[in-house]
């Protein structure tokens, strides 16, 4: 695709912008009203772009950013690449795509993880839980699950909203995955509160992380 294409994508992303849908996502932090289908769609039309996804992604637009997650090749960016973009994924949905689309499958994703875990950035923090409750579940050797207790409990319950949501995530996951630390889990969770009163939608699980655990538990048989 020529240079001008860039312009030409962010016309149609404009095109798409539905205001009833800008004004929903904008209560939860998002700042584009573009059908997730349709954005969808537009990816597969392009198809896989390395360069097209890093013009994308300098525009500044958060449906643009978006579209760079699905067009890129994760595997080709830098560590200092993804570490620079992450901190500029400032909306909810953008960082949450970029972590799940483009980091999970980067070869840095580890490294990352430990520096992003120790960030000051209490947003960029919020990645580093975000990987390491993949590992928690999928593939936990290596990592100190007690000492990841630690630093929850005692900091979980003042953490910042994006990073508290993060760390909770972390913390059902451990319960849920790790039996022989699941009742300390359950244990943080009850004492801290966190979450406890979140309006959950019938039929969904609430975060709240002793009900969380419990759900997830009975859901494989009460392993």
């Amino acid at each position: 695709m020529a240079e001008t294409g860039v312009a030409e994508l962010l016309a149609e992303l404009a095109a798409l912008d539905d205001p009833k849908a800008r004004a929903v996502n904008e209560r939860h932090g998002d700042d584009h009203g573009v059908n997730l289908g349709q954005l969808r769609a537009l990816a597969k039309r392009l198809g896989t772009r390395q360069d097209l996804a890093r013009r994308l992604w300098e525009s500044d637009d958060t449906a643009a950013k978006l579209l760079a997650t699905l067009v890129c090749r994760p595997k080709e960016f830098t560590h200092g690449e993804l570490d620079a973009m992450l901190r500029r994924a400032r909306t909810p949905k953008v960082h949450d795509w970029l972590v799940n689309y483009v980091v999970k499958k980067s070869p840095h994703r580890e490294e990352l993880r430990v520096a992003w875990l120790a960030d000051a950035d209490p947003v960029v923090a919020s990645a580093g839980w975000a990987l390491t409750t993949e590992r928690v579940a999928r593939k936990p050797e290596g990592l100190d699950l007690a000492g990841l207790l630690d630093i929850i409990e005692a900091r979980l319950k003042d953490a910042p909203d994006r990073l508290q949501w993060a760390m909770n995530h972390c913390l059902a996951q451990i319960g849920i995955e790790h039996a022989g630390h699941r009742a300390r889990a359950i244990a943080i969770g009850e004492r801290l509160g966190v979450l406890k009163d979140y309006p959950t939608s019938p039929g969904c699980t609430s975060p709240y992380a002793p009900t969380w655990i419990a759900e997830m538990v009975r859901r494989r048989g009460g392993e």
